[in-house]
């Protein structure tokens, strides 16, 4: 089995790294910085996000799998003190080559940034936002191609099914299971009185729906992606839609989505 160990840099993380490499060297696995079958992820919803990005362009072909090193994240399975048991599973005979894990395959948002100097494109595993940097953002919001809606305010956020639980809970968004394939809008302090209205709620796109967000005056704009950061001064639009892609996590036992929705949350 190729594999590779991304960690979160703080001590504790190293040396569970060091230990997981360890511990794969015993089970004959390979180390492979260019092309593994499985990313280790140690650290928290953070580092996974990391390696996602590490990886975008091998996504079809990589599998996965979080350690956590702090509180219980919603991208990671394992605690630090069950590193051995989860070398254990992974070397198992199975008909993955790595194993035997049940493979989940969750939505991402394909994001297209149109500027006047040129384009680019990503892809979000969490979610993207738009804000201004001086101030209030005016954006014409279109879906399918109609206009929707003007909108002023600090920003928009759209997150996947699984991003829904981070910055899109806290804007008042729905928490959507992972494996619906669609996109949610969520405003961000919207400007709402007798002259300028939004619709005031969040509302999600099926995967076969795209939305163009076109930035309506001369202004400086932070757009993230996921913990990425990007500046830009001639913005024309972003267009999201559901990627035909999907990321993959590795789950070698049982974690419900909503078991880890009241585990965060609740309990």
């Amino acid at each position: 089995m190729r594999y590779y160990v991304l960690d979160r840099g703080d001590k504790r993380s190293i040396e569970l790294s060091q230990q997981f490499h360890r511990l794969a060297e015993s089970k004959g696995f390979k180390l492979d910085s260019e092309s593994p079958e499985i990313v280790v992820s140690i650290g928290g919803d953070g580092t996974m996000l990391h390696a996602f990005h590490t990886f975008t362009d091998q996504i079809p072909d990589i599998a996965f799998v979080g350690v956590h090193t702090g509180h219980l994240g919603f991208y990671a399975d394992w605690r630090a003190d069950e590193l051995e048991h989860l070398v254990e599973l992974m070397s198992a005979n199975g008909p993955e080559g790595f194993g035997n894990p049940r493979i989940v395959k969750y939505p991402l948002i394909e994001i297209e940034i149109h500027k006047k100097s040129g384009s680019a494109s990503y892809l979000a595993l969490n979610e993207f936002t738009l804000k201004g940097v001086d101030g209030t953002i005016v954006a014409q919001v279109d879906i399918n191609d109609t206009a929707f809606e003007m909108f002023r305010g600090d920003g928009i956020c759209v997150s996947t099914p699984s991003g829904s639980t981070a910055y899109n809970k806290a804007l008042g968004g729905a928490m959507v299971h992972p494996t619906i394939e669609a996109l949610q809008l969520s405003e961000i302090a919207s400007i709402n009185n007798r002259v300028f209205r939004t619709l005031g709620s969040s509302l999600m796109l099926p995967k076969h729906h795209h939305c163009d967000i076109f930035s309506r005056k001369e202004q400086r704009l932070l757009l993230t992606v996921d913990h990425l950061n990007i500046q830009l001064d001639d913005l024309v639009s972003v267009r999201c839609q559901v990627a035909k892609d999907k990321v993959s996590f590795a789950r070698y036992r049982p974690y419900p989505f909503w078991d880890r929705v009241r585990n965060a949350f609740l309990n």
